[in-house]
């Protein structure tokens, strides 16, 4: 399985929204996906059709309880589950600020689910407190979204020390496996130069050792468009909602990318014979 945190400590500039929409797709293509909303502000979640009720558990009671994993986990189609949050996540940092192993929580709870996916994908809340730092020591791989703003940029060397802290101290397979930008726009010149910009660093850094190591900066851009921020009133990946669009268009791109990441994520249920004519191409 390959386990994957959206992160990105600026809000605003399409993380939940690619958490979403890379998992449909990549469910679209026939894997088993299970996308995990670590934002109390449940936007995930709630992209996806889920409002949690007070008597329902959610991850607050996977981190803070006794809920196991398989008790707050919810299918929306035969391919993609979701682990919904709600508002009460919010007190999850204050509640477990005294626990010993704290950032480890959600690790221990994940190696107990006996369900099989192929992805995991962890939509991370614009922080780095003790959530972020839960999804970072569960999982083995970092997605950056970015907006082609230089406001976008501004802390990313903070996240990227973070990550890598967490990798020397706690996590030692965590690394940043892709960056995406979202919320583009060809036509400006800004988002010509940010490319430029991202582009020369990930190149430079992927010559040493370390977190930064084999980065991609996918080729896909998500364009700006207004489906994308229509799906989630409707509680429908922009997959459903508009399977159509620019914003359906991109992020089924986008999941291509990721799958070439790993030529082991082949297709479910396919052949010898196909997966070596993946893997030759």
């Amino acid at each position: 399985m390959r386990s994957i945190a959206v992160i990105n400590q600026k809000g605003g500039v399409g993380k939940t929204t690619s958490a979403v929409n890379l998992a449909a797709a990549l469910a679209e293509q026939g894997f088993r996906v299970c996308v995990l909303d670590l934002d109390p502000q449940a936007h995930a979640s709630l992209h996806l059709g889920l409002s949690v009720l007070n008597d329902q558990p959610s991850v607050y009671d996977v981190l803070c309880g006794d809920a196991t994993i398989a008790d707050a986990r919810y299918w929306v189609t035969d391919n993609l589950a979701v682990i919904p949050a709600n508002l009460d996540l919010a007190a999850a940092e204050m509640e477990l600020a005294g626990e010993v192993g704290r950032e480890v929580i959600l690790r221990d709870k994940l190696e107990l689910d006996d369900e099989q996916f192929d992805f995991l994908i962890l939509d991370c809340p614009p922080s780095l407190g003790v959530l972020t730092l839960n999804a970072l020591t569960a999982v083995q791989e970092v997605f950056l979204p970015l907006q082609p703003h230089f406001l976008a940029l501004h802390g990313l060397s903070k996240l990227l020390k973070t990550i890598e802290i967490v990798a020397k101290r706690l996590n030692p397979t965590l690394h940043l496996s892709g960056v995406v930008l979202c919320m583009y726009e060809s036509s400006t010149r800004l988002a010509a130069e940010v490319t430029r910009d991202v582009d020369e660093f990930l190149t430079m850094q992927s010559k040493s050792q370390g977190i930064w190591a084999g980065a991609k900066f996918y080729e896909t851009r998500v364009r700006r468009n207004i489906r994308l921020a229509e799906a989630p009133s409707f509680g429908q990946s922009i997959l459903e909602y508009a399977p159509t669009s620019n914003g359906a268009e991109d992020y089924r791109a986008l999941a291509k990318e990721v799958m070439g990441v790993s030529t082991s994520a082949s297709r479910p249920h396919e052949t010898d014979a196909e997966i070596g004519l993946v893997k030759a191409a």
